[in-house]
């Protein structure tokens, strides 16, 4: 595929979730589909017919293993935020259909216990997981996604000041 290609592909509708524990530490977890350093907060696609906010519970679930039960929503970012794919590999995801992803986060505040956190679900998105201060996130993130999750800190920035 040609830059020029690559250029008039749609973005992929997604959420994302920046779950909070308890200390105001965020949730990450190593991809499962790499060898290379790629730690992420939950993220998924938005199913047929499905509003941003079930698919950012459902998909908490499904890679963490943590309920809705187990979250309060704090907040939600105003609009999508989009982040694009490096180019060598728009073909490799999702069949090369998309450039990127348009995102809605949503913070979540975890009040469960670390035990509660199971990556081992039937579709394992993670290999690992750990909690880690916002000031450290953008620096584990892998750099194409780092401007996006810049975005998600800024937007959420009053809920994790009155952590600190």
């Amino acid at each position: 595929m040609t830059p020029d290609d690559i250029a008039r592909l749609p973005y992929r509708r997604n959420v994302g979730v920046m779950l909070v524990n308890e200390a105001g530490q965020v949730f990450v977890g190593q991809r499962h589909d790499t060898d290379m350093p790629a730690w992420q907060m939950p993220q998924g696609g938005i199913d047929e017919g499905e509003d941003a906010r079930t698919a950012a519970l459902r998909e908490l679930e499904e890679e963490t293993g943590v309920s809705p039960s187990l979250v309060t929503v704090e907040a939600e970012t105003d609009g999508w935020l989009f982040y694009d794919l490096p180019t060598e590999i728009v073909p490799r995801i999702w069949k090369g259909r998309f450039r990127g992803q348009e995102q809605k986060w949503f913070l979540m505040r975890f009040h469960g216990r670390d035990d509660h956190i199971r990556i081992d679900g039937d579709h394992p998105e993670f290999t690992e997981w750990r909690w880690l201060p916002p000031s450290e996130l953008i620096d584990r993130i892998v750099p194409f996604k780092r401007e996006v999750y810049q975005q998600v800190l800024d937007a959420f920035a009053a809920h994790l000041a009155s952590d600190s």
